[in-house]
């Protein structure tokens, strides 16, 4: 950035040039410059913005010189062109050479400036700062025209803190350049800035609690699906339990029916044996009194055994809760006519065995059904 000193100085130079033009003169009639025309010549045509030919103009009038003065004022200017032509490498080398060449020169008070600028547009922040910061420190505030290079120092030191992501610290040094130095060409340029940071900030702080709405909605997410898993998995321990134990209920209910129902077999079973031994009895009765030709006066009907064998079979049906079919009724007794033969009576004993028989199957199958 050049100021208003460098803009005079410009001004005088470019009024000189056609005189230093006419008193040079070479001995074959041709027009040729003397090394402070050449250096003149070089600033105007940097002025005009043609910093490549500025660039040759002054490397020629450095080179065709021995003037310490001329040399350092080419060189000098020399740097800033290569600044502004965007070659960084070149202008550190020229402002190296001024500092070697005339180190006690009056420009040489500039270089911290101007090599901070071509450090901080080679991205060397933080050594940029430092030159910065020592420029800004040599500056006599008291004397006039130079309180009017703070600024433009400043500001180049914010917007290095603003490269570097330090935007509290740059918001300070733009604010001390708005509110100390309203007059100076880098208001409007701070001002743009702040309003740059403030964004940012507003920014940043939408990005962070974005940042922590989402983590938080991630956090809430993983409970959720946490407790859902140990939910499904206390609902299949209960699941399985409840199975278990009507399972182990289903068993002892089922235990329970069976025994009850061989009790019931039992006892049918049992009464069942005790007909059939009746009716042995009672037969072998009969064929007693048949060999002693004794004639009972009223012989047993062999109907009346059936009917008790049905009645204790149906009590036993009924003890064991089973339906069973009634006996077919007996068939009517003839008027005793004497003593039947011992044939008939043994058909009959065996009839109201096989009945009984048949009973005992019917109970079976009614259980076995159940």
């Amino acid at each position: 950035m050049k100021s208003k000193p460098y803009i005079g100085i410009l001004c005088a130079f470019l009024a000189i040039l056609p005189a230093g033009n006419a008193a040079s003169q070479a001995g074959n009639g041709q027009t040729r410059l003397s090394p402070p025309a050449r250096l003149q010549y070089g600033v105007s045509l940097y002025g005009r913005g043609f910093w490549p030919e500025a660039a040759a103009e002054l490397r020629q009038a450095y080179s065709e010189t021995n003037d310490p003065a001329v040399k350092a004022d080419a060189l000098y200017w020399l740097a800033i062109t290569e600044l502004a032509s965007a070659n960084y490498d070149n202008s550190i080398r020229a402002m190296d050479e001024l500092e070697r060449v005339s180190p006690a020169n009056v420009k040489y008070a500039e270089l911290p400036y101007h090599r901070g600028r071509v450090y901080y547009y080679m991205g060397r922040f933080d050594e940029a700062i430092s030159l910065f910061r020592r420029y800004i420190d040599s500056i006599a505030i008291d004397v006039p025209g130079e309180s009017a290079r703070k600024p433009a120092a400043l500001y180049w030191m914010g917007e290095c803190l603003y490269s570097l992501g330090q935007l509290d610290r740059a918001h300070d040094v733009f604010s001390l350049i708005v509110e100390q130095h309203p007059q100076s060409v880098k208001y409007e340029a701070s001002s743009y800035r702040l309003a740059l940071i403030n964004q940012k900030k507003i920014e940043v702080e939408l990005l962070s609690i974005l940042k922590w709405t989402h983590e938080e909605s991630l956090k809430t997410v993983e409970e959720y699906q946490r407790r859902e898993r140990t939910y499904d998995q206390a609902i299949i321990a209960y699941q399985k339990k409840i199975a278990e134990m009507l399972r182990d209920s289903h068993l002892a209910e089922l235990e329970a029916s069976n025994a009850d129902y061989r009790q019931r077999l039992a006892e049918a079973q049992a009464r069942i044996t005790v007909l059939e031994r009746r009716l042995e009895e009672a037969g072998m009765a009969r064929s007693a009194s048949r060999y002693t030709n004794t004639a009972p006066s009223s012989p047993p009907d062999p109907g009346s055994y059936r009917e008790n064998a049905g009645s204790y079979v149906d009590n036993a049906a009924r003890n064991a809760g089973a339906p069973l079919a009634a006996p077919p009724p007996p068939p009517p007794s003839a008027a005793p006519a004497g003593p039947r033969p011992a044939s008939s009576q043994a058909e009959r004993i065996e009839d109201i065995r096989q009945s009984s028989i048949d009973l005992i199957d019917q109970l079976t199958q009614a259980l076995n059904n159940r």
